[in-house]
């Protein structure tokens, strides 16, 4: 009975409840359990304001050069001291998650206290993105505890891996082996001509390695990247079809046309269910816009009904 009492707690403590078109949301960020309560419709006036879930980069600065990158290259790197205000502001507002991004999250120089703060002071759910290998023992030992999730980017396997990150594919392996001991993770796949022949290999790999969820990223015609082919698009809808492993697939908002989704959340989309702020400060719909609402003394969530309205426009 005890033990049950102390589960009940425990779940309590870390339950958070989001109100949306899509009815009462509530997650668990310890466990990443997610439960709907779709036949309750809130009014819309008692929808939360914030976005479910908001990327960050921290940084610009990485220390590698793919060729399908995005990321601008002016430097840039967030206050410490506002990042810790935008995320009170926006777990206040109902967010459920924060993605620390970059560039590179792990050259941010204050990385561990991001972290550590968002986790102890807030009830969101904290993931970062990374290449993965700058995560040495010391660390992932300091990380340890002050993260929910862990993206890891691994764009193709062996030879091809190493010809677009330029490090070595057993690296990454033995990287992502030390990070699977203290946080779940999942693996981003940017999908294009050059990747999508080691789609099998590298999602068989890391149904092995322990990966919890495989993303795929359709690469989109931005900064470097060329963009997704029609070629290698047919070719990927044909293997998403067709595929029947026990790792679970993910795909990009952006790439998702034409392939089988379950997306229980499918009535929030747009800025109800995502945005992005930029290095610079900038609070934008997705990481690839290039316009956005720079936040300013009034907080994010100032700027983020700003975007709003901008975007209508």
């Amino acid at each position: 009975m005890d033990r049950d009492n102390n589960l009940s707690k425990t779940l309590k403590c870390h339950l958070k409840v989001r109100t949306g078109p899509a009815g009462l949301h509530f997650f668990n960020r310890i466990t990443g359990i997610n439960f709907l309560v779709d036949e309750i419709k809130p009014p819309i006036n008692m929808w939360s304001s914030a976005p479910r879930q908001v990327s960050v980069a921290l940084t610009n600065a990485c220390d590698l050069k793919c060729p399908h990158c995005y990321v601008s290259k002016f430097p840039a790197m967030l206050s410490f001291d506002k990042l810790t205000s935008w995320l009170d502001e926006l777990d206040a507002n109902g967010c459920i998650g924060v993605g620390f991004g970059g560039g590179e999250p792990t050259l941010y120089p204050r990385l561990l206290e991001i972290c550590a703060y968002a986790v102890r002071e807030t009830n969101l759910a904290v993931t970062m993105t990374t290449h993965a290998h700058r995560l040495n023992d010391q660390l992932l030992y300091e990380l340890s505890g002050h993260l929910h999730f862990v993206r890891v980017s691994m764009d193709g396997v062996g030879p091809t891996y190493e010809s677009i990150r330029c490090r070595p594919f057993d690296t990454l392996i033995d990287r992502i082996t030390a990070l699977k001991r203290i946080v779940r993770f999942g693996i981003n796949f940017v999908v294009n001509s050059k990747t999508i022949g080691d789609l099998d290999t590298a999602v068989h790999l890391a149904t092995d390695i322990g990966a919890s969820e495989f993303l795929l990223l359709p690469e989109l015609a931005v900064g470097k990247g060329v963009g997704i082919d029609e070629k290698t698009t047919i070719t990927l809808r044909k293997w998403v079809n067709a595929y029947h492993g026990s790792l679970p697939l993910a795909i990009s908002e952006n790439g998702a046309e034409g392939l089988p989704i379950c997306n229980p959340l499918s009535s929030e989309t747009g800025l109800v269910a995502f945005a992005h702020i930029d290095a610079s400060g900038i609070i934008k719909q997705t990481s690839y816009d290039t316009e956005g609402i720079l936040i300013q003394e009034k907080g994010v969530m100032d700027a983020f009904n700003k975007l709003k309205i901008f975007k209508k426009e």
